[in-house]
């Protein structure tokens, strides 16, 4: 999952996202450096992406994408994953996904002390692109991907995938569909979230 999925995940803990938010720029045992929320984040970001990389229907999605994409294809399914939650946001909350946005980006900026720096600099450019909001849009999701693409260490075609996610849109959709109450319900047994 990307980032919106992990921090709607979090609940309304405010330590549990930032955690989940920090989670990929710190490695290792680096993670008990942190307040005790915030490590409880970082350990269910990697519990939901372990989930998430094994679960059945996330592997059908990835297989489709493999042969073009290699091993950029669950990285791609993350993505396309966050436009279905964001676009189909009235049915996970009751809250306005604008509103969740804003509310989150104002969490994590009252909280930036705590950001490593790789965070803190996603943060500015997700708070300037307005990147969680975004992917509701397909013009979004392919900024994204675009914007994935160049940082990529090796070449990744991931500026091409918008394509595939405009083709298979309803396949990818019902998979996702299948899949994230299981995620859902998995993040409720490790963690309590208010």
């Amino acid at each position: 999952m990307n980032f919106l999925s992990h921090l709607y995940l979090s609940g309304e803990n405010e330590g549990l996202l930032i955690g989940n938010f920090i989670a990929d720029s710190v490695k290792g045992s680096d993670f008990l450096k942190y307040p005790e929320e915030i490590q409880k984040g970082i350990v269910l970001h990697r519990k939901i992406d372990t989930f998430t990389d094994s679960h059945p229907i996330v592997e059908e999605s990835k297989q489709r994408l493999r042969e073009r994409y290699k091993k950029y294809a669950s990285v791609i399914v993350d993505v396309y994953y966050d436009h279905y939650l964001a676009a189909n946001w009235n049915v996970y909350s009751n809250e306005k996904l604008e509103d969740y946005v804003l509310k989150t980006y104002d969490t994590i900026n009252r909280n930036k002390h705590l950001l490593p720096p790789k965070s803190q600099l996603f943060n500015e450019y997700m708070v300037q692109y307005n990147i969680l909001y975004a992917y509701g849009e397909l013009e979004g999701i392919d900024r994204v991907l675009q914007g994935m693409s160049r940082r990529a260490s090796f070449v990744s075609n991931m500026e091409h995938a918008i394509q595939e996610l405009k083709e298979h849109y309803h396949l990818f959709g019902k998979e996702f569909n299948s899949f994230f109450p299981d995620l859902q319900q998995f993040v409720n047994t490790q963690i309590e979230i208010p």
